[in-house]
């Protein structure tokens, strides 16, 4: 095993994000997922001669607000070069691509630090640039035949390449990093970021700096591919890391003795494999695309993009504990649903629910419900402000917690009935105060033993107390039976 102090693993991250919208980069052509291979296809995505690509405008638009949520400079001229190289899934044989102006310069992004619940780490961007997808290679190797078909629905699709530099140090802090961009990202609307459909795509830069006797070292870098889910992130990387300690013990090689590898991530074996060695710039012969012409970006529009950008997700995770109250841990579980769930608890708080309460909730019968359901937040039957007019009931003790959740689901199959309604219908009525006091003195005169625990400073069995009380009326508070009890004992009844 390595010795930590000797090593440090350095790891930079290639993003790549379809952007959502309905048609490609350069054609009319839809981007929906899922139809019959080759039929999501044009003269122009197709590479045929004589066809001129047209720039679709609504790709610039999410890459700039994407670009200023990411705090990335953007470039007020930026142009388009063609990157070459031939693959079969690349039609046109090459790649239309930004190379030495892209639309977004250095940038960065704060997520937290999940080894530190209360601190946060910083990646910073290289750069982010618009680029169009190219096809997809199927290969059928069943029977021996090794057959591969070509489906070039995605060529042309409208990419968002997100570089980082190398400021990652662990396979933890890469999937943290990678779950905040995701969460951000679905956050802004630009991108679904569905990995099983290929709307986000990672690939993975890593080697490790060696201290030996106090020089600094480096190995070869490697660039990881296939990697189909965050999971998948985490785990090529610890594996990268141990795999390339081992080389260097056996072969003492350090960056520039060999060419950068890239490798593919085997998810059945856990492994990484050698699949090529991997292209510098100069062999993809960069050059400005003569068909389009370069792209000024008006500084106004960058601006409105600014002022208009909501509250990124670390952002209202800190509004969630500061504002209101909540605990890192829920103010986390909150922001990570969606935007649609942040604004449901404002909703709620705003229309008198108890915070700490609304958030509990929303987490223990809210969410559960949802996800037995399928159902949307737009589609959930008891509102925001319904649920704060459930939670004031029981934060004022006229409805205790059991029966309020009986209201909660009795209002999943009656939303149009208000509380009155669903009280009366689920047969809950007020305790009287005076009544509550003489069940209680009913029950220590039931149970002495209990009375007896409790005046030698043992409250255990007040629980016993409220369990008995329940059966006697399900609408009592446990809390006014806990305090009225506790009270009549001190009173010596």
């Amino acid at each position: 095993m390595m010795n930590s102090m000797d090593i440090e693993l350095v790891i930079g991250l290639e993003v790549h994000v379809q952007l959502a919208t309905r048609t490609k980069l350069f054609c009319g052509c839809p981007t929906e997922f899922g139809a019959p291979p080759n039929t999501q296809v044009c003269p122009v995505c197709l590479g045929h001669p004589g066809t001129l690509p047209v720039l679709n405008s609504r790709a610039v638009e999410l890459a700039i607000q994407t670009g200023v949520a990411l705090n990335c400079q953007i470039a007020e001229l930026t142009k388009w070069d063609r990157k070459n190289y031939f693959y079969p899934d690349l039609p046109k044989g090459y790649q239309i691509s930004q190379f030495d102006k892209p639309i977004c310069g250095p940038g960065w992004l704060e997520f937290p630090d999940r080894e530190d619940p209360q601190g946060t780490l910083k990646v910073r961007f290289v750069r982010a640039h618009l680029e169009e997808d190219a096809g997809k290679s199927m290969h059928d190797e069943q029977g021996g035949r090794a057959d591969s078909r070509i489906d070039l629905n995605r060529a042309g699709t409208p990419l968002l390449e997100i570089v980082t530099e190398p400021d990652l140090r662990s396979p933890q802090a890469a999937k943290a990093f990678l779950t905040e961009l995701r969460l951000l990202l679905t956050y802004l609307g630009v991108s679904d970021c569905n990995m099983q459909e290929g709307s986000l795509r990672v690939d993975a830069n890593v080697n490790l700096h060696i201290i030996d006797g106090g020089r600094r070292l480096a190995t070869p870098i490697v660039e990881v591919k296939n990697l189909n889910s965050f999971r998948a992130v985490e785990r090529a990387l610890a594996y990268e890391r141990e795999r390339q300690w081992e080389s260097w013990r056996e072969t003492g090689q350090l960056l520039g003795d060999v060419p950068k590898q890239t490798r593919g991530w085997d998810e059945n074996q856990g492994v990484t494999l050698p699949q090529r060695e991997k292209e510098e710039s100069s062999d993809y012969r960069y050059f400005p695309d003569p068909d389009l012409v370069p792209l000024q970006i008006d500084p106004q529009q960058v601006q409105r993009v600014r002022q208009a950008v909501a509250m990124r997700p670390l952002e209202l995770r800190r509004k969630l504990q500061h504002e209101y109250g909540i605990k890192p841990y829920d103010a986390d579980v909150i922001v990570a649903q969606g935007r649609s769930l942040v604004e449901y608890f404002e909703t709620a708080v705003a229309a008198g629910g108890p915070p700490k309460r609304v958030s509990s909730w929303i987490q223990q019968d809210v969410l559960r419900t949802l996800n037995e359901t399928g159902q949307t937040l737009e589609e959930f039957a008891v509102t925001a402000e319904r649920l704060a007019v459930l939670l004031q009931a029981v934060e004022a003790g006229e409805l205790e917690n059991s029966r309020a959740r009986d209201v909660f689901q009795y209002w999943l199959q009656h939303p149009m009935d208000d509380l009155a309604a669903a009280k009366g219908a689920l047969g809950i009525q007020d305790v009287d105060e005076t009544d509550l006091v003489e069940l209680c003195r009913d029950l220590l005169h039931e149970h002495p033993q209990i009375v007896q625990q409790a005046q030698a400073g043992d409250m255990k069995g007040l629980g016993a107390l409220i369990g008995a009380a329940k059966k006697r009326n399900p609408n009592v508070d446990p809390r006014k039976v806990r305090a009225i009890c506790q009270q009549l004992i001190e009173s010596g009844f």
